[in-house]
């Protein structure tokens, strides 16, 4: 499946528009990485915890938008958005939200 943030793919024309698709995952993010990250930002650094957390919420998102992409019978999403999020009561939780249209492509 090609993905793109683009409207168009180079190369390639759109021939149907199968539909908007989406994706989110929302993932908590527990008290010890809270803790380590805290001190992370004490004393300068990148928090690989919180960093880990968002490209796993990213991947499972991606992986729903293009499951509900191919179900449409599209070969690729356009236009793609990627939203970053905390949620949840005192943001105790990270939501990433990805949409696009599927298309089918030749």
């Amino acid at each position: 499946m090609i993905l793109s943030t683009t409207p168009t793919i180079e190369g390639k024309t759109i021939t149907k528009y199968a539909g908007v698709v989406t994706g989110e995952a929302i993932l908590g993010a527990n008290i010890f990485k809270d803790f380590f990250a805290g001190i992370r930002d004490i004393v300068g650094g990148r928090s690989a915890a919180y960093e880990g957390e968002l490209r796993r919420a990213r991947e499972i998102a991606f992986g729903e938008m293009q499951n509900e992409a191919s179900r449409l019978g599209a070969n690729a999403v356009v236009g793609i958005d990627i939203d970053y999020e905390t949620v949840g009561a005192q943001g105790g939780m990270m939501m990433v939200s990805v949409c696009g249209t599927a298309v089918v492509v030749s």
